[in-house]
């Protein structure tokens, strides 16, 4: 284990939280004729430049994961994935305008401090 394995976790996980933002602001830019379909509607959503932008940051950060899974025992690896909801808070604080409470910073305050204590114990 190295801190190689943890920087790749870090940059898998920052980039799949960067694909969610594209996805969020890809949702939120596309609109829809009145009385389209459900098939139409999909096809908009999926040809919505963010959400290609989403899939292709989600893409590389998959294999980057793939890299890491070969430094690290998936146990360890795989609860750093929760640094994802602080990463897409943080995302959508600063990219899409969004806002957080108080409650919410102290949950993901408890979720740095819980990943702290598994990488300080492994």
């Amino acid at each position: 284990m190295s801190l190689a394995g943890f920087a790749l976790i870090f940059c898998s996980v920052a980039l799949s939280a960067l694909g969610q933002t594209c996805f969020k602001a890809g949702v939120n830019g596309v609109s829809f004729a009145e009385g389209s379909g459900v098939a139409s509607r999909a096809v908009a959503l999926v040809l919505s430049p963010w959400v290609l932008g989403g899939l292709a940051f989600y893409g590389l950060g998959t294999v980057l994961w793939l890299f890491a899974l070969r430094r690290m025992d998936l146990s360890l690896a795989y609860p750093f994935v929760a640094m994802s909801f602080v990463m897409v808070a943080a995302s959508g604080v600063l990219f899409l305008g969004e806002t957080l409470s108080v409650i919410r910073v102290l949950g993901m305050a408890l979720i740095v401090a819980g990943l702290c204590v598994m990488a300080l114990g492994r």
